[in-house]
């Protein structure tokens, strides 16, 4: 019972940083220590799971698709997107400074937990580390925007749960780049089931492709993914430094701003230039917070969770 709550609260983390674009779900999972189980039960759904079930029963079945570990983690995040995601998504309109401050520490230490992760290095591991680092920063750019048509919800959803896997990478980022973020959110804010089976059969196909690549990674070059994934968290952080402003944009199919690029500025210049307060006590405040929480959860989640899941996913390859 003790396992079911604490993975159903750090689902909850990932479903609140899914709702806000420049965070990844993937990050939260990667620092509380269970991003490789996830990869794992994930790839386990599939035809080997019909083998298990007529073989051994329902019981086996249940274990083999680790179903005690990924059923209060899908709850937890299924709660956060329609409770927390709110709050979130309030903030996002009301305190986006607060917010960006908040995220930026978050993922900041994110990149350095991870970073402690990796028990050896060579110097071919920077390439890794700098195809992340560019990945992050140029998907979003790489995507077109979204037109009319149902297969747009599924590809949009193929789309962003397989960024979603990625710590660094904001499925919500993408969706917004797309034109897809707003007509999502209000979609599943307001239960509206089509909108919701369309997206979530995307979802359906990207977890169930996505996660094999990811784990063949992991079983066979896994110093280097934790340096890609390294990549990945670091290079999402200007999409959330707090004091930037919007300097090339298009306009979505719904009306809303898509940003392309940033102007970033020091708290003083971004006073000076738009006329905002910088609120630099306050975010730094906030920065700080999202630092600790970030580094007590990964101290309290251990460095060896990640090593303990990669040799239960050789196990069960």
């Amino acid at each position: 019972m003790k396992r079911a709550l604490s993975v159903f609260f750090k689902g909850v983390g990932m479903g609140a940083a899914d709702a806000v674009p420049g965070v990844s779900g993937g990050t939260i999972a990667f620092v509380t220590g269970i991003y490789e189980e996830l990869i794992d039960t994930i790839k386990r759904f599939g035809p080997s799971a019909i083998g298990v079930w007529r073989k051994d029963g329902f019981k086996a079945l249940w274990q083999h698709l680790n179903l005690a570990f990924l059923l209060p983690l899908v709850v937890g995040i299924f709660a956060s997107l329609i409770t927390v995601a709110h709050l979130v998504t309030w903030l996002m309109d009301t305190q986006p400074l607060l917010l960006n401050a908040f995220f930026f520490g978050l993922v900041v230490c994110s990149g350095v937990i991870v970073a402690r992760r990796i028990t050896e290095f060579k110097a071919g591991y920077l390439i890794w580390l700098a195809l992340g680092l560019v990945l992050a920063s140029k998907l979003p750019s790489l995507l077109p925007a979204a037109t009319d048509g149902s297969w747009v919800l599924v590809a949009g959803g193929a789309i962003a749960i397989s960024a979603m896997l990625l710590p660094g990478v904001s499925g919500s980022f993408l969706l917004l780049t797309m034109g897809l973020y707003g007509t999502v959110m209000t979609g599943i804010k307001s239960f509206d089931v089509q909108l919701i089976l369309l997206f979530g059969s995307g979802c359906a196909i990207g977890l169930f492709t996505f996660s094999r690549v990811l784990s063949w990674l992991f079983r066979h070059h896994h110093t280097a993914t934790l340096m890609l994934l390294t990549g990945f968290i670091l290079g999402s952080l200007p999409v959330l430094w707090p004091w930037r402003t919007i300097t090339d944009y298009r306009i979505g199919p719904k009306g809303e701003q898509v940003p392309l690029d940033y102007q970033f500025m020091m708290p003083d210049t971004y006073t000076s230039i738009t006329g905002e307060p910088a609120q630099l006590w306050a975010a730094l405040a906030v920065m700080l917070a999202g630092i600790l929480l970030v580094w007590f959860a990964g101290e309290r989640s251990g460095p060896d969770d990640s090593s303990k899941n990669s040799r239960k996913e050789q196990e069960h390859a």
